[in-house]
């Protein structure tokens, strides 16, 4: 059996990391900025991680839902505290577009509707209910095909206004801050315009701050700028550092009923040590002020570069569009420099790297792209 090949990959493959550096098995290093997706938030290896999913899997691993699971309700707790949605219910699954998917069935279930507003370049994930509120209809197989999704423009609150007041709505869904399309924010303004919208229509506001989330743009959840508190707020890739977990932060108005949403691993004893463990130092290493520190000093440095057309993002949530001269820089910047980074089509390079990043690291990233623009 081979692999079912829908992935392009580069022809490296780590298999050593240490805080924002990765080895490949022939011994060369790598500076890592993306972090696999921005999953990697404290950093490969860190020690306290490490020691935390060592000793938790001398004791048990996995067990199901069918039992109590304390781990549950201490990341709950501890969750709600850092996040400020202290008065939310925790529901754990397995990734991000299982998190989607659970938010808009709540959504569904709660208003009765069936019908969810997205927005241009939105991307929530590849399964089901989650790639139909995407898009990129590449991604979309026939099975997948609704008429229960409507995609307006991001920051066009009159458009919003336009589909919301038809009362078919149970949920917007949006990004706190749009990732895979390029880094693209929404508005303060916007999201208090969403957020009073939503009120007046009858409809759940859904955050997705997926990638967005856990620090990474200098606050908890990048929503959290514009003042606003979403009905549910979605999180997964930075939540437990590499292992795969998601979770639906659910406002006290949504009440539950056994049997409405349920999943077999989401929740296990390894997945909420890595999450507690990744709170832990998140908190004790004060990441969350490093982020916005790191990225604002990155975006000193870099913003009116001769080689971008735009500067984008917050934090460490970056986003570098290139002028079409450089088009090619990040193979370079791979390849001749050792710099991981990622993409948003041809002409955007994306930082995402762990909020660990220190700022000397971030001038060797600075002085490999001048020297490679010069």
């Amino acid at each position: 059996m081979d692999l079912f090949k829908v992935y392009k990959l580069w022809d490296i493959e780590p298999v050593r990391g240490l805080d924002t550096t990765l080895w490949d098995k022939n011994g060369v290093e790598y500076t890592d900025l993306y972090g696999g997706h921005a999953v990697i938030s404290i950093g490969h290896c860190h020690p306290h991680y490490v020691k935390m999913l060592q000793n938790q899997l001398t004791r048990l691993g996995f067990y199901s839902n069918a039992v109590q699971n304390s781990l549950q309700r201490e990341l709950a707790a501890r969750l709600g505290k850092a996040s400020g949605y202290d008065d939310y219910a925790l529901f754990l699954c397995n990734s991000g577009a299982e998190a989607n998917e659970n938010a808009m069935k709540l959504a569904s279930f709660a208003t009765g509707r069936a019908r969810v507003l997205a927005f241009n370049k939105a991307f929530h994930g590849r399964t089901s209910g989650a790639v139909a509120a995407t898009d990129n209809p590449k991604l979309r197989a026939p099975f997948n095909s609704t008429d229960h999704i409507s995609f307006v423009p991001l920051n066009d609150i009159e458009a919003a206004e336009r589909e919301l007041s038809k009362g078919e709505y149970a949920a917007a869904i949006i990004e706190g801050i749009q990732g895979v399309a390029g880094i693209y924010e929404p508005s303060d303004e916007f999201l208090r315009g969403l957020r009073a919208l939503c009120d007046k229509y009858g409809t759940k506001l859904i955050l997705d701050e997926i990638q967005s989330g856990y620090g990474r743009s200098g606050l908890f959840f990048a929503h959290q700028k514009s003042g606003i508190r979403a009905d549910i707020i979605t999180t997964a890739k930075g939540m437990a550092n590499g292992l795969p977990i998601g979770g639906v932060l659910i406002s006290p108005d949504i009440k539950p009923e056994y049997g409405m949403l349920g999943t077999t691993f989401g929740g296990n004893h390894l997945a909420c040590t890595a999450a507690l463990a990744v709170l832990d130092v998140i908190e004790n290493e004060h990441l969350i002020e490093n982020a916005a520190r790191v990225g604002e000093h990155f975006g000193a440095a870099l913003r009116g570069d001769k080689a971008l057309k735009e500067y984008r993002g917050r934090g460490l949530m970056i986003g570098l569009e290139l002028k079409p001269e450089y088009i090619g820089l990040r193979d370079r910047l791979l390849f001749e420099k050792h710099f991981f980074t990622g993409a948003a089509g041809a002409s955007v390079i994306r930082l995402l790297p762990s909020l660990t990043i220190s700022r000397e690291t971030a001038d060797r990233f600075i002085k490999a792209w001048r020297e490679l623009t010069a």
